[in-house]
């Protein structure tokens, strides 16, 4: 199903957010790079993606009802083994239960454990004077302690992306600080260049996050991914 097909099928079942899976699908045809992600309706499902994904795996919950997958216990890392995804599917739909006894539960998705990087977050929300307004920053706690972003208009120039990345504070962190290897800031660059023509050929979504992506020294994945419609 294509992304015309992805929203409209949303938008029919009246769901303004559409799960990782939808999300992480529509992304990738757009040409940015992400974990793909595999629905998994039950634990057999579960282990036969897996399978075919190549351990180790991550699991995550799918609900159009719950947002903040960690917080309800609805993420499991790092799964080495079949056995291990068997019981991460069954645990993560019952913690996923128990935190919110209403929502609806899809399944889980079921994605390629992706080597670390540095973590940084793209996102996009909607102005109502300017319209959609990009976002850059330094994920994980950076972005949630120190509010470490910066802000552009859809749709960016070349020279939009380049500044962007280099106007948040924690820049030294990407040029490599401390020994640690230096991100593709091109690859980061093609990617927010990529999100703004997406968007722009989108004006039916309201609302994006990428968070986190991790880049690399030679190039950069999301790996988790969210998108809501108006």
């Amino acid at each position: 199903m294509g992304t015309v097909g992805i929203i409209d099928k949303a938008k029919s079942e009246g769901r303004s957010i559409l799960t990782e899976v939808e999300s992480k699908q529509i992304l990738g045809e757009a040409g940015i790079p992400i974990a793909h992600a595999q629905l998994a309706a039950t634990r057999e499902e579960a282990v036969a993606a897996a399978r075919k994904i190549g351990l180790p795996v991550v699991l995550k919950i799918v609900s159009p009802d719950i947002s903040h997958k960690s917080d309800v216990g609805g993420v499991k890392l790092n799964l080495g083994s079949e056995e291990e995804v068997a019981a991460a599917f069954d645990e993560i739909v019952a913690a996923a239960r128990r935190a919110q006894p209403q929502a609806a539960i899809l399944g889980v998705s079921v994605q390629k454990m992706a080597r670390p990087g540095v973590e940084v977050i793209m996102g996009m929300t909607t102005d109502p004077q300017f319209g959609p307004v990009l976002m850059f920053g330094l994920g994980g706690v950076f972005v949630e302690v120190l509010k470490d972003v910066s802000f552009r208009i859809v749709p960016l120039e070349p020279r939009d992306a380049r500044q962007m990345i280099r106007d948040i504070r924690g820049f030294p962190v990407l040029e490599g600080f401390r020994g640690q290897e230096p991100a593709d800031l091109a690859a980061l660059e093609n990617m927010l260049l990529s999100l703004s023509a997406f968007v722009e050929g989108h004006p039916d979504i309201q609302e994006l996050d990428l968070n986190p992506i991790f880049a690399y020294k030679d190039g950069a994945l999301a790996v988790d991914a969210r998108i809501v419609l108006t």
